[in-house]
Protein backbone atom coordinates (compact mmCIF):
# COMPACT_ATOMS: atom_id res chain seq x y z
CA UNK A 1 0.00 0.00 0.00
CA UNK A 2 1.50 3.31 -1.05
CA UNK A 3 0.82 5.55 1.89
CA UNK A 4 4.06 7.29 2.61
CA UNK A 5 5.13 10.77 1.59
CA UNK A 6 8.04 9.38 -0.43
CA UNK A 7 5.53 7.84 -2.89
CA UNK A 8 5.88 9.72 -6.16
CA UNK A 9 2.10 9.61 -6.69
CA UNK A 10 1.58 11.86 -3.66
CA UNK A 11 2.89 15.06 -5.13
CA UNK A 12 2.92 17.96 -2.73
CA UNK A 13 0.32 20.35 -4.05
CA UNK A 14 -0.36 21.83 -0.63
CA UNK A 15 0.15 25.50 0.05
CA UNK A 16 3.20 26.37 2.20
CA UNK A 17 2.35 26.58 5.89
CA UNK A 18 3.40 29.48 8.08
CA UNK A 19 5.58 27.06 10.04
CA UNK A 20 7.31 25.98 6.81
CA UNK A 21 6.07 22.45 7.45
CA UNK A 22 5.22 21.94 3.79
CA UNK A 23 8.68 23.12 2.75
CA UNK A 24 10.31 20.41 4.85
CA UNK A 25 7.92 17.55 4.08
CA UNK A 26 6.21 16.24 1.00
CA UNK A 27 2.61 16.02 2.17
CA UNK A 28 -0.27 14.11 0.60
CA UNK A 29 -3.11 16.29 -0.65
CA UNK A 30 -5.62 16.59 2.20
CA UNK A 31 -9.32 17.24 1.56
CA UNK A 32 -11.45 18.45 4.48
CA UNK A 33 -15.11 17.48 4.26
CA UNK A 34 -17.28 19.70 6.48
CA UNK A 35 -21.07 19.18 6.53
CA UNK A 36 -23.01 22.33 7.40
CA UNK A 37 -26.56 23.37 8.16
CA UNK A 38 -26.82 26.93 9.49
CA UNK A 39 -23.28 27.04 10.91
CA UNK A 40 -22.31 30.59 9.89
CA UNK A 41 -21.31 31.71 13.39
CA UNK A 42 -19.24 28.58 13.99
CA UNK A 43 -17.42 28.90 10.66
CA UNK A 44 -16.25 32.34 11.80
CA UNK A 45 -14.19 30.51 14.42
CA UNK A 46 -13.30 27.35 12.48
CA UNK A 47 -12.15 28.43 9.04
CA UNK A 48 -9.41 30.89 10.14
CA UNK A 49 -7.89 28.09 12.24
CA UNK A 50 -7.50 25.54 9.44
CA UNK A 51 -3.88 24.62 8.63
CA UNK A 52 -2.61 26.48 5.57
CA UNK A 53 -1.20 23.28 4.03
CA UNK A 54 -4.71 21.83 3.48
CA UNK A 55 -5.20 21.04 -0.22
CA UNK A 56 -8.95 21.72 -0.35
CA UNK A 57 -11.89 22.51 1.91
CA UNK A 58 -15.31 21.20 0.91
CA UNK A 59 -18.40 22.64 2.59
CA UNK A 60 -21.31 20.23 2.04
CA UNK A 61 -24.19 22.55 2.79
CA UNK A 62 -27.75 21.44 3.45
CA UNK A 63 -29.40 24.61 2.09
CA UNK A 64 -28.50 26.85 5.04
CA UNK A 65 -30.50 30.04 5.53
CA UNK A 66 -28.14 31.92 7.87
CA UNK A 67 -25.44 32.91 5.39
CA UNK A 68 -23.23 29.87 5.96
CA UNK A 69 -22.14 29.73 2.32
CA UNK A 70 -21.41 33.46 2.15
CA UNK A 71 -19.35 33.32 5.35
CA UNK A 72 -17.38 30.35 4.04
CA UNK A 73 -16.55 32.13 0.78
CA UNK A 74 -15.53 35.30 2.59
CA UNK A 75 -13.28 33.61 5.12
CA UNK A 76 -11.83 30.92 2.83
CA UNK A 77 -11.83 32.19 -0.77
CA UNK A 78 -10.75 28.86 -2.24
CA UNK A 79 -13.49 26.87 -0.54
CA UNK A 80 -15.54 24.41 -2.60
CA UNK A 81 -19.26 24.61 -1.89
CA UNK A 82 -21.39 21.55 -2.62
CA UNK A 83 -25.11 22.03 -2.03
CA UNK A 84 -26.89 18.88 -0.85
CA UNK A 85 -30.67 19.18 -0.75
CA UNK A 86 -31.18 15.77 0.83
CA UNK A 87 -31.12 15.88 4.62
CA UNK A 88 -28.78 14.07 6.97
CA UNK A 89 -25.12 13.98 7.96
CA UNK A 90 -24.61 10.62 6.31
CA UNK A 91 -25.83 11.91 2.96
CA UNK A 92 -23.62 15.00 3.25
CA UNK A 93 -20.52 12.95 4.03
CA UNK A 94 -21.03 10.53 1.14
CA UNK A 95 -21.48 13.51 -1.19
CA UNK A 96 -18.28 15.03 0.17
CA UNK A 97 -16.30 11.81 -0.22
CA UNK A 98 -17.32 11.60 -3.85
CA UNK A 99 -16.46 15.23 -4.55
CA UNK A 100 -13.08 15.22 -2.77
CA UNK A 101 -10.04 15.19 -5.04
CA UNK A 102 -7.24 14.84 -2.48
CA UNK A 103 -5.27 11.76 -1.45
CA UNK A 104 -6.61 11.90 2.11
CA UNK A 105 -10.11 12.76 3.34
CA UNK A 106 -10.61 14.22 6.82
CA UNK A 107 -14.11 14.55 8.29
CA UNK A 108 -14.56 17.64 10.43
CA UNK A 109 -17.65 18.98 12.21
CA UNK A 110 -18.45 22.66 11.67
CA UNK A 111 -19.62 23.42 15.21
CA UNK A 112 -16.19 24.09 16.75
CA UNK A 113 -16.19 20.95 18.90
CA UNK A 114 -13.24 19.42 17.00
CA UNK A 115 -9.83 21.06 17.14
CA UNK A 116 -8.48 21.62 13.59
CA UNK A 117 -4.95 21.66 14.98
CA UNK A 118 -5.32 17.89 15.49
CA UNK A 119 -5.63 17.27 11.74
CA UNK A 120 -1.87 16.78 11.44
CA UNK A 121 -2.04 13.92 13.97
CA UNK A 122 -4.53 12.06 11.76
CA UNK A 123 -2.47 12.73 8.63
CA UNK A 124 0.72 11.59 10.35
CA UNK A 125 -0.90 8.29 11.34
CA UNK A 126 -1.99 7.70 7.74
CA UNK A 127 1.47 8.56 6.43
CA UNK A 128 2.91 6.08 8.93
CA UNK A 129 0.96 3.21 7.40
CA UNK A 130 -2.65 3.36 8.61
CA UNK A 131 -5.57 3.06 6.20
CA UNK A 132 -8.22 4.55 8.48
CA UNK A 133 -7.67 6.82 11.49
CA UNK A 134 -10.32 7.72 14.02
CA UNK A 135 -10.26 10.07 16.94
CA UNK A 136 -10.96 8.79 20.42
CA UNK A 137 -12.05 10.83 23.41
CA UNK A 138 -11.24 8.02 25.84
CA UNK A 139 -7.55 7.24 25.47
CA UNK A 140 -4.48 8.87 27.03
CA UNK A 141 -4.23 12.53 26.03
CA UNK A 142 -7.87 12.80 24.96
CA UNK A 143 -11.06 14.03 26.58
CA UNK A 144 -14.46 15.63 26.21
CA UNK A 145 -16.55 18.32 27.88
CA UNK A 146 -19.53 17.73 25.59
CA UNK A 147 -20.97 14.41 26.78
CA UNK A 148 -23.68 13.86 29.33
CA UNK A 149 -23.53 10.76 31.51
CA UNK A 150 -26.34 9.17 29.46
CA UNK A 151 -24.52 9.78 26.17
CA UNK A 152 -21.25 8.47 27.60
CA UNK A 153 -22.96 5.34 28.91
CA UNK A 154 -24.70 4.76 25.59
CA UNK A 155 -21.49 5.25 23.63
CA UNK A 156 -19.68 2.74 25.81
CA UNK A 157 -22.46 0.16 25.43
CA UNK A 158 -22.51 0.57 21.65
CA UNK A 159 -18.73 0.35 21.53
CA UNK A 160 -18.84 -2.96 23.41
CA UNK A 161 -21.53 -4.22 21.03
CA UNK A 162 -19.32 -3.54 18.01
CA UNK A 163 -16.36 -5.22 19.70
CA UNK A 164 -18.46 -8.30 20.39
CA UNK A 165 -20.02 -8.53 16.92
CA UNK A 166 -17.16 -7.39 14.70
CA UNK A 167 -13.97 -7.62 16.74
CA UNK A 168 -11.53 -4.76 16.94
CA UNK A 169 -10.52 -2.74 19.98
CA UNK A 170 -12.32 0.57 19.54
CA UNK A 171 -12.33 2.74 22.64
CA UNK A 172 -14.79 5.29 21.23
CA UNK A 173 -17.42 4.47 18.63
CA UNK A 174 -19.70 7.49 18.18
CA UNK A 175 -17.21 10.22 17.31
CA UNK A 176 -16.91 11.64 13.83
CA UNK A 177 -13.33 12.91 13.70
CA UNK A 178 -12.11 10.43 11.07
CA UNK A 179 -9.52 10.40 8.29
CA UNK A 180 -8.73 7.86 5.60
CA UNK A 181 -7.08 7.47 2.24
CA UNK A 182 -9.42 8.50 -0.58
CA UNK A 183 -8.81 5.20 -2.38
CA UNK A 184 -10.73 3.43 0.40
CA UNK A 185 -13.86 5.56 -0.04
CA UNK A 186 -15.68 2.89 -2.12
CA UNK A 187 -15.17 0.36 0.68
CA UNK A 188 -16.65 2.82 3.20
CA UNK A 189 -19.71 3.69 1.12
CA UNK A 190 -22.89 3.80 3.22
CA UNK A 191 -26.59 4.42 2.65
CA UNK A 192 -27.08 5.77 6.18
CA UNK A 193 -28.52 9.25 6.27
CA UNK A 194 -28.03 10.29 9.91
CA UNK A 195 -25.43 10.43 12.67
CA UNK A 196 -25.19 6.64 12.67
CA UNK A 197 -22.99 6.96 9.60
CA UNK A 198 -19.95 7.48 11.85
CA UNK A 199 -20.50 4.07 13.43
CA UNK A 200 -21.09 2.43 10.06
CA UNK A 201 -17.83 3.85 8.71
CA UNK A 202 -15.98 2.24 11.63
CA UNK A 203 -17.72 -1.08 11.04
CA UNK A 204 -16.97 -1.04 7.32
CA UNK A 205 -13.32 -0.35 8.05
CA UNK A 206 -13.30 -3.47 10.23
CA UNK A 207 -15.20 -5.57 7.69
CA UNK A 208 -12.80 -4.62 4.92
CA UNK A 209 -9.77 -5.34 7.10
CA UNK A 210 -8.36 -1.85 6.85
CA UNK A 211 -5.46 -1.00 9.13
CA UNK A 212 -7.18 1.11 11.80
CA UNK A 213 -5.46 3.46 14.23
CA UNK A 214 -7.03 5.50 17.02
CA UNK A 215 -5.50 8.84 17.99
CA UNK A 216 -6.36 11.02 20.98
CA UNK A 217 -8.76 13.89 20.38
CA UNK A 218 -10.35 16.45 22.67
CA UNK A 219 -14.00 17.33 22.12
CA UNK A 220 -15.13 20.82 23.11
CA UNK A 221 -18.62 22.25 23.42
CA UNK A 222 -20.53 23.43 20.36
CA UNK A 223 -19.78 27.14 20.07
CA UNK A 224 -23.08 28.46 18.72
CA UNK A 225 -26.51 27.10 17.91
CA UNK A 226 -28.23 23.91 18.94
CA UNK A 227 -26.98 20.40 18.30
CA UNK A 228 -28.87 18.32 15.77
CA UNK A 229 -28.06 15.21 17.84
CA UNK A 230 -30.78 13.59 19.97
CA UNK A 231 -29.28 11.02 22.34
CA UNK A 232 -32.02 8.39 22.57
CA UNK A 233 -33.43 8.43 19.00
CA UNK A 234 -29.95 8.63 17.46
CA UNK A 235 -28.64 5.97 19.85
CA UNK A 236 -31.43 3.68 18.69
CA UNK A 237 -30.53 4.38 15.06
CA UNK A 238 -26.89 3.52 15.81
CA UNK A 239 -27.91 0.23 17.41
CA UNK A 240 -30.11 -0.67 14.43
CA UNK A 241 -27.22 0.18 12.08
CA UNK A 242 -24.86 -2.07 14.06
CA UNK A 243 -27.24 -4.98 13.79
CA UNK A 244 -28.11 -4.21 10.17
CA UNK A 245 -24.48 -4.23 9.05
CA UNK A 246 -23.95 -7.55 10.78
CA UNK A 247 -26.51 -9.23 8.56
CA UNK A 248 -25.80 -7.24 5.41
CA UNK A 249 -23.82 -8.63 2.47
CA UNK A 250 -20.14 -9.10 3.24
CA UNK A 251 -17.43 -7.30 1.23
CA UNK A 252 -16.72 -8.90 -2.15
CA UNK A 253 -13.34 -10.30 -3.10
CA UNK A 254 -12.87 -7.44 -5.55
CA UNK A 255 -13.35 -4.95 -2.74
CA UNK A 256 -10.78 -6.67 -0.55
CA UNK A 257 -8.36 -6.89 -3.48
CA UNK A 258 -8.64 -3.14 -3.94
CA UNK A 259 -6.97 -2.52 -0.57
Amino acid sequence: MQHFASDSSLVNNARPANSNLASRLSLPRVSLVIPTLNEAENLEWLLPRLPSWIFEVLIIDGCSTDGTVEVARRLYPGVRIVTEERRGKGVALMTGFEAASGDIIVMLDADGSMNPEEIIVFVAALMSGADFVKGSRFIQGAGTIDMTFIRMLGNWGLTLAVRALYGGTFSDLCYGYIAFWKKHAPQLRSDCSGFEVETVLNIKALQNRLKIVEVPSFESLRLHGESHLSAIPDGWRVLKAIMGEKFAAKPTKSMVAAE
